[in-house]
């Protein structure tokens, strides 16, 4: 009988709701697609940039793929903060809030008593 690893058995079914979850980068993709159709502002900021970007008389047209590797280059620490805090939940966000609280003040409140504690409930 061989020796199975753990992390090798995948178990079906749901997850536990604290589980940590563990994003795998497939490094060997080389393509990626962006779906704008339902985002119709983003899509128009897009256009104009790359119209801008094109109003030229010399050198390749400019795609939106040089858009793209040119702002992910000038991305800093604080932009991936805000881009990690703009996927946040708003439920996470009180989750934070609350584990925030917890360790400030040393107390083991739950989710509930610190609603009605922020809330002024009584």
């Amino acid at each position: 009988m061989e020796n199975i690893d753990k992390e090798e058995v995948k178990r079906r079914g749901r997850k536990p709701k604290n589980q940590i979850k563990e994003v795998q980068i497939n490094k060997e993709q080389t393509k990626f697609f962006v779906d704008l159709s339902n985002k119709q502002e983003s899509l128009s900021l897009i256009f104009d940039f790359l119209l801008k970007c094109n109003e030229k008389n010399y050198g390749k047209p400019i795609l939106f793929k040089d858009l793209c590797l040119y702002a992910v280059s000038k991305l800093t620490a604080k932009d991936i903060d805000k881009i990690k805090e703009q996927s946040l939940s708003e439920m996470e966000k009180v989750e934070i809030a609350l584990l925030d609280h917890n360790k400030k003040t040393g107390q083991s409140l739950t989710l509930g008593e610190f609603l009605v504690k922020k809330l002024g409930i009584n």
